[in-house]
């Protein structure tokens, strides 16, 4: 897998290592290809600074960081550094030259029988040993199964449970996982044991040996459903290897062998023997030579100066507001640009990309250790000046009922066969379901809104015209953002305004955080008053699960020449930003 390119928004650099591309991203963060001074190449996962803000979501990923340094084992990529308390939490692990299992089977088919048992028995034995330590992996799958020279390594232990403290091996209630991959229990939220890994391991494994997902479907609701009540599709598979996937992928958990059992059945005397006699197909062997010399000579890449950058603190709250600060202008007036107060952090014009420095950076909490085999040899490298280290912060914030707001993942099939033909969005958790709130009035489209009915009431101390927006509303601003009280930097705020009556579409609000992630809001006008818009802010329904989901207040101000943007919204910090007009 070949990074992309930094883009200008997103961080260079991430405790001790320097960033050299962007590896992929998902529902938890986004992945990156690190450094470190030593030359030691790496994968930084950085998960959303919306899920720091939630403080189960930090004592869970705690956890799960302590369980993933206790894994090891020749088979596994290991937990090399993190900084679980860091304002954004990240993990750094080991990384490897060499496609994805899923990467290699779009480009390349079906793995030979012979490396498909190589396979099987790689990953059983790395399984045996994690299992060994009370947990389970709970997402294999075949994006999560790298392809080396040196053998498979079974990656992405984010998502473990551990035996001991708050985290049970056999806790309920919990469906984490990929459709397709998951076992029947987790998809019913039943007690998941280590035998739930063994059923994705044969999904994996038939997978390689047809090329196809043995429960096959158009959406997450087929995928689950037949999971859950069909037969899998095994295609060619013929012979022993056949009887073992059937094994593996038994409905029931006590029908399954155990991770030793399939390691024994693929290679008796041991995965390594296999690999150390050649184990992948020619193709494949070029192909993970070539990644690693392309990795040898991967540098950092320019991006623009431009984005979140520079930022003053260190750290959340970190700190003190200037004693001296200039009045501002009166509020609900345009005019010249006032001095404002900057409470915890930078001004938001910046003249000058600063130069990067050390507490700028995402805290390490360790120093990673041992050169990587792909990239022992690659020169230590200081960053080139004028780089950018960007420090991406976040907090903890309970929700407005006094913890995190959590969305259930639990998928109950009760109805045989009716879940397949619903749209996946309706029913499924696993990243898709809406918010608790079960708001879905949210739309990104250019039809118009309808606000509350509170809001369609007749609007007092209007300005004239009934509520027609004044002029200097009408374009597009856009600003850096702050939450919590100014000590969080919450990314970039752009608002598109437009004449509007109330009760109409007002314009759009777009976030984008610190890194890079999107959220998209449709601004209904609520009422017009001579030194204040008030509008309802509806979030898209497409959107991410990254962002805040259903409605809340704005008020947009304007102070000078900029205009104020203020809304009450709990779960993201109550985020304020300072836009200045762009068109």
């Amino acid at each position: 897998m070949q990074p992309q390119p930094l883009q200008a928004d997103e961080p260079t650099a991430v405790g001790p290592y320097r960033l050299l591309g962007r590896l992929g991203s998902g529902g938890m963060g986004r992945v990156y290809l690190g450094r470190s001074a030593g030359g030691r190449t790496v994968a930084v996962k950085i998960v959303h600074p919306h899920f720091a803000l939630d403080e189960e979501f930090r004592a869970r990923f705690r956890r799960e960081v302590d369980a993933a340094r206790r894994v090891g084992g020749a088979w596994t990529a290991p937990v090399l550094d993190a900084d679980p308390e860091a304002p954004v939490p990240w993990v750094a692990t080991a990384y490897a030259a060499g496609p994805s299992l899923a990467g290699a089977v779009a480009d390349s088919g079906a793995l030979p029988t012979h490396s498909v048992r190589v396979l099987g028995a790689g990953l059983a034995e790395a399984l045996t040993a994690v299992h060994a330590l009370g947990l389970v992996h709970r997402d294999v799958k075949p994006s999560n199964v790298l392809l080396t020279v040196d053998g498979p390594l079974l990656i992405d232990f984010g998502i473990a449970r551990a035996t001991d403290g708050t985290a049970s091996l056999t806790s309920t209630g919990v469906s984490i996982g990929s459709p397709g991959y998951m076992s029947p229990e987790q998809i019913l939220g039943k007690g998941v044991t280590g035998a739930a890994d063994v059923f994705s391991l044969g999904a994996v494994l038939a997978y390689a040996a047809t090329g196809e997902s043995p429960f096959p479907g158009d959406s997450s609701a087929a995928l689950l459903y037949k999971v859950v009540h069909e037969e899998p599709e095994l295609g060619s598979m013929e012979g022993e290897l056949l009887e073992l996937v059937r094994r593996c992928l038994a409905k029931e958990p006590s029908g399954r062998p155990s991770p030793e059992e399939v390691a024994r059945a693929l290679a008796p005397e041991g995965a390594a023997r296999l690999v150390a006699a050649g184990w992948l197909p020619g193709p494949l062997v070029e192909q993970v030579g070539r990644s690693a010399v392309q990795l040898l000579n991967l540098e950092a890449t320019e991006v623009p100066a431009s984005g979140p950058v520079g930022f003053s603190s260190p750290s959340v709250g970190a700190g003190s507001p200037s004693p001296a600060v200039e009045a501002p202008s009166a509020v609900g007036v345009f005019g010249p640009p006032p001095a404002m107060p900057q409470p915890a952090m930078p001004s938001d014009r910046v003249a000058a990309v600063p130069e990067p420095r050390p507490e700028d950076a995402v805290p390490a909490s360790a120093q990673a250790s041992a050169s990587a085999s792909a990239s022992a040899s690659a020169p230590t490298q200081a960053p080139t000046p004028g780089k950018v280290s960007v420090s991406v912060a976040a907090t903890s914030l309970p929700g407005t009922n006094g913890r995190g707001r959590k969305v259930s993942c639990t998928v109950a099939l009760a109805v045989a066969g009716a879940f397949a033909a619903v749209t996946v969005g309706s029913i499924f958790g696993l990243g898709l379901l809406d918010d608790d709130n079960g708001s879905d009035t949210a739309s990104g489209s250019d039809q118009e809104a309808s606000p509350p009915a509170a809001s369609r009431s007749s609007v007092e101390d209007q300005a004239p015209g009934g509520g027609a927006v004044p002029e200097t509303y009408v374009g597009t601003w856009e600003g850096d953002a702050y939450a919590l009280s100014g000590k969080l930097p919450a990314g970039t705020f752009r608002v598109t305004l437009q004449q509007a009556a109330v009760g109409k579409k007002l314009g759009t609000f777009r976030s984008t955080d610190l890194i890079g992630g999107v959220c998209d809001d449709v601004l209904v006008l609520k009422k017009v008053t001579k030194k204040q818009i008030t509008a309802t802010s509806i979030a898209d329904k497409n959107n991410p699960g990254t962002c805040t989901t259903g409605e809340h207040e704005v008020r947009l101000t304007p102070v000078g020449k900029e205009l104020q943007y203020e809304t009450d919204n709990a779960d993201a910090g109550d985020p304020v930003a300072r836009m200045a007009r762009i068109n």
